[in-house]
């Protein structure tokens, strides 16, 4: 087999999605299952085996450990930890406290790892900055924005009653509660438009709460923002995506631009509001960062 070699940290309800999603798409060559419970990474491994020959997919896969991620071509880290979120506000940071020690120690088990890490795990863009400045991987990028802005091109396609491929526009920013809406840049049919703001932002934040309602998590839509990022990062498509990276000393999202499996940022022009909205997530991301669980001191990374 010479196709890529994807590796998924994680095989509870978004690994389970996002590896079901990639062998349904026949992308990667080859998946490996990694999981702190080896009996759940063989599990899900032997059912996406199912999975490849019913849907006559050429993915295989297997089950693996974290040692075996390094001679991967790309690695989703989609772990989560159990607690119980109640939170009404800032829900995705709730696992900030859980999460950070478990991917605290992934990262450091992946120091010198020299592939692209795709992270899932909320708060995402604590936890990308988390991966990122443990392990000291150059090509770390957080999903969070990138849904967003889907969800955001999708309803407003649905005010202008036109298909979402005619809509451009971005939002930056944390993926949460403070998320910024690029409206000055919005285009729909290559013509601005004006943006029925307040709705649109009402529609965005009942979204993940209508999916969380109903099915416990969101699980589908970071699957496809994953599949699609992939596909950029590994240099067989080139476009634009809204990932979390370092922002000055903070990690939030932002567009990236993809040609050849390169990236650049292309932020687009803000207005003075957008701008202050941007460094008030900025503001607020560099504040929540330094709230993380400490690592220990074997896990710090060097100066």
């Amino acid at each position: 087999m010479n196709g890529p070699l994807v590796g998924i940290v994680g095989a509870g309800a978004v690994g389970q999605t996002l590896a079901a999603g990639l062998v349904a798409a026949a992308f990667p060559e080859r998946l490996l299952v990694v999981s702190r419970q080896p009996d759940q990474a063989r599990a899900l491994a032997a059912d996406l085996q199912d999975l490849a020959l019913t849907s006559r997919s050429r993915t295989q896969a297997d089950a693996g450990e974290v040692a075996d991620l390094h001679g991967c071509d790309a690695v989703v880290v989609a772990l989560r930890t159990d607690f119980k979120n109640t939170a009404e506000h800032d829900i995705r940071r709730q696992g900030a406290t859980a999460n950070a020690p478990a991917l605290g120690v992934l990262a450091r088990e992946l120091r010198g790892y020299d592939g692209t890490v795709i992270v899932v795990t909320n708060p995402v863009d604590l936890m990308a900055r988390r991966f990122g400045e443990v392990s000291g991987c150059a090509r770390v990028f957080g999903i969070g924005s990138n849904l967003d802005s889907a969800r955001y091109r999708l309803l407003l396609a649905r005010y202008a009653q036109v298909s979402p491929d005619l809509v451009r526009g971005h939002v930056i920013g944390e993926h949460g509660d403070r998320a910024v809406i690029c409206v000055s840049t919005t285009t729909v049919d290559r013509r601005p438009v004006a943006v029925p703001v307040r709705a649109v932002v009402a529609d965005l934040q009942r979204r993940p709460a209508l999916i969380r309602t109903g099915i416990g998590r969101t699980r589908c839509g970071p699957a496809g923002a994953v599949l699609s990022t992939l596909r950029m990062a590994l240099g067989l498509a080139d476009g634009i995506e809204e990932l979390s990276v370092p922002y000055g000393d903070v990690w939030l999202g932002i567009p990236m631009r993809f040609t050849g499996g390169k990236t650049v940022p292309c932020l687009p022009s803000l207005t003075r509001s957008e701008r202050l909205r941007l460094d008030s997530a900025a503001s607020s991301l560099r504040d929540a960062y330094t709230r993380l669980p400490a690592l220990p001191p074997t896990e710090r990374t060097a100066p």
